[in-house]
Order: C-alpha cells, then structure tokens, then sequence
C-alpha cells in the first residue's frame, strides 16, 4: 500500500509539473496578441521601445492644475520609476519612509557619498483606475533598511516595472524583484542581493521582457552581471558576468533579428548584445562614456547607443555584427556631441530626437545616416531633465525637472507649440496612452486628457 501511495504522489508530481511546463510554454508571447501591446504602454520605453506611443494615442498638447487634468493621485513616500498601463489599470512603484529605526545602524560603502537612512522603507506597488483615478489595489512587496543611501535627485523607487498583459514585474532592485497578478496577488520574489552602487548614488533596476524570460541588468561597482529570470517562477536561467562593467543604471533593449531574440545592454566598458536564450555574447562595441545611463533603441536593423557623461558618444552598429566591432567600418554611424546623460533618446520616423547631458539643449539626427538635422538648439521654458522625451499625436514632450513641459511639433524644423507647468519634481518620462497623457512627480500621478 505505501508503495501504491508513493506511485500514486509521484505521478500526480509528475502531471502537474506537466501541465505547469505547458501553461508556461504559451507565456508572454502568446498571452497577449501583438496588437495589446501595441495598445498599451508595457515596458519603460513605451510599445517599440523606443519612446514613441502607439499611432491611436492622441493626447492633449495643452494643461494646467484646472484645465485637461482629468484625475491626480497622491502616492505614498516617493519615487522617479515611470508608470507602465495595461488595459484600464495604471501601475506605478513608490518608497516611503516610516518612524521605525534599524536595531543596528548600517556601516556605510567606505567609497560612500551618502549615508544608509537607518530607518525603515515600505516598497509599495500602486495599481490606478485608468479612467477615474481611484485605487484599485496597493501592496507593500517588502519593508526593509535600505543597505546604502542615495544622490539627493534620486529617490528608491526608480526602476520601472514591466507587464506582459498576465504579470506584473516590479523591482526595487536590492530590495527584491516582486512579481503580481493583475489583481495584486504575490506570485513570485527573488532577492538579488545588495547592489553597490557608484558613491552610494542609488539604483534604477528596471527588468526587459523578453518573451518568458526577464532581463535584469545588475551593473554595480564590483560583481556586475546579467541575469535571465523565468517570468512563471523566478528562477535563474542563466547568469552573465560582466566584469569590465560599474553602475550604469541602464536597462536592456529586447529586440528580434533573424529568428533569434537579443538583449542589448549599454555599458560603460562596452555595449553588448546578448542572445536571450542561453546569455551568450553575439556583439560587442567600446566607446561609450562612463555612467552610460541612456536605454539603446532600434532603427531599422541597426542599434542605437548613447551616452553623456563627461564626454558625448553615439554610434549606430548593425544588428548581424559578429564579434568585437569597436572602431570598425561595420560602425554605421557615429556621433560624438550633444549625447544625453540620464534620459534617452527617442525615436519618430527616422527622427532621433535627443537633449544634451541633462540640459536642455536638443540635437536632432537622422537616424539613418546620423546627419545633424537640429544641433544644439535650447528648447525654451524648461530646465533640466531626467525624464526622457515622449513621441505622440504628432508633438514630442519634453518634461523638465521643475514640471515643466514643452510641446514641439514633431516635424522637420521642431516648431514649439507650447509649455504647460504642473507642481512637484519630475523625473519619470511621460507616456501617452489613447487620449491620456501620464505624468508622474515624486509623489502624485496625473492623468491629462481633454
């Protein structure tokens, strides 16, 4: 009879684990059809990743705290991760601080800048009604001391989440990487460990879809790697190590060419293509500036990489390179001023559009050939930016620091339609889905729409 018992178990193991092995095998990519996601606005960089919303987005050009604001949300504690919308379901991350303090007060990184809290944070994941603005679910994923502090224009939630229409994806880097229904139940969490990051600065861990798999990018100032998360359970699939690699804060491009899925990662030391099936390098380039923040977008067959810190470099390489291409003639392109710092570039048509370090000087290029077509021109009324520029409804919006946020023509002169002026400090990217425009302060979500 044990026996018969011990049969009986070790076949329905062997079923479920079956029928668990099935459902997976029809995951992210065919859960939703190719047109949801163009409907929606899924991952950090919008439908292509690219910045640019789907052609159905209309959103206003014009708002201010009376006019075209539809809805506000005030959000607990903090945070600078954009929002990512599926369906009627807007889901945005936020950290806020409690009065409850660490037994033990955390011994800072001897290369710190900053200095660990020493209080408890609650790590809080916000699920908000599309059309009203009231507040379908909130879950606090963990509530821990923060291991290291933060640059005082960052908060600890800057890492955007990412859905593929069944899941939603959030990371508080260090904290974990949590992983929810759309109806906030816990499916999964995995802990990474503790990211160092360069003089304590802070982290900006936002995971790639990639088919049934994540992307996480955990560049840091010893140890860096990239590691591919099965999106049902969490496990590891496999792990790279990128040892010539520090902070970056830079999230990876997932892109298809020739049957095979790539993860592109910019880098300090190099950008790389990685195959998404078992991790290993396809193509690398060298030449990028240190702190290479700006997320790589696709034109064609061809991927663009950016950065700007302390010195400026873009350069347009091949999607069917092979090897080390730095400094090669397979180099499409390449352009060495006006490169951003903390935002990224996007793309309209064959637009690549683009403001200098954070400032608020915009270069324009061709994205095929990389011939200047704007250079160095101020875009007016706005200061800095950390949040990178929307394409939508023929306009670009440029959301400065202050909530400033100026509207230009998508056209070939750039003309300025207008600036509208909301209060907080931004550093998310505006995104626009349908006749709804996004835009998220530190501490509230506002919804513009006529």
């Amino acid at each position: 009879m044990k026996m018969r018992s011990f049969i009986l178990r070790r076949c329905g193991l062997l079923m479920l684990i079956a029928l668990r092995l099935l459902n997976h095998s029809t995951s992210a990519d065919d859960s939703a059809s190719t047109a949801d996601f163009a409907a929606n606005w899924h991952q950090w960089r919008g439908p292509d990743a690219n910045g640019s919303a789907a052609e159905s987005a209309t959103p206003p050009v014009s708002w201010e705290a009376k006019t075209n604001v539809q809805w506000t949300v005030d959000l607990p504690g903090d945070g600078s991760a954009t929002p990512v919308v599926w369906g009627d379901q807007v889901f945005v991350l936020s950290a806020e601080k409690t009065d409850r303090k660490a037994e033990t007060p955390t011994v800072p990184h001897p290369t710190a800048k900053t200095i660990p809290p020493n209080l408890y944070y609650r790590f809080i994941v916000t699920s908000v009604d599309r059309q009203t603005g009231g507040v379908l679910w909130q879950k606090v994923a963990t509530e821990q001391v923060p291991h290291e502090g933060h640059h005082d224009s960052h908060t600890y939630a800057a890492g955007s989440p990412s859905t593929d229409g069944e899941r939603l994806y959030a990371s508080f880097g260090s904290r974990g990487i949590f992983c929810y229904t759309l109806t906030g139940e816990l499916l999964w969490q995995k802990d990474l460990g503790d990211m160092h990051t360069r003089f304590a600065w802070g982290e900006a861990v936002t995971p790639a879809l990639a088919g049934d798999a994540l992307i996480v990018n955990w560049d840091q100032e010893e140890g860096s790697f990239v590691v591919a998360l099965d999106t049902m359970t969490g496990e590891e699939r496999w792990r790279k190590e990128r040892p010539d690699e520090r902070t970056s804060w830079n999230t990876p491009l997932v892109t298809e060419f020739e049957g095979r899925k790539l993860a592109i990662l910019n880098g300090s030391g190099k950008a790389r293509a990685y195959d998404v099936v078992n991790g290993d390098v396809v193509w690398e380039c060298g030449g990028q500036t240190t702190n290479a923040i700006p997320t790589a977008l696709r034109f064609s067959d061809n991927v663009i990489c950016m950065s700007g810190y302390r010195g400026a470099a873009s350069f347009s390489i091949p999607l069917n390179s092979r090897g080390n291409v730095t400094g090669s003639d397979q180099i499409r392109w390449s352009h060495p001023e006006g490169t951003p710092y903390v935002p990224s570039p996007t793309l309209t048509g064959r637009r690549l559009v683009f403001t200098g370090a954070n400032s608020d000087i915009l270069t324009c290029l061709d994205a095929e050939t990389g011939k200047a077509l704007i250079e160095r021109r101020r875009i007016p009324g706005v200061g800095g930016f950390y949040a990178s520029p929307l394409a939508a409804n023929g306009h670009l919006y440029f959301v400065g620091r202050e909530g400033t946020t100026a509207v230009l023509k998508d056209n070939e002169t750039l003309d300025v339609v207008g600036t509208n002026t909301l209060e907080g400090t931004f550093d998310a990217s505006p995104i626009a889905v349908g006749k709804q425009l996004f835009l998220r302060s530190w501490n509230k979500l506002y919804c513009i729409a006529e």
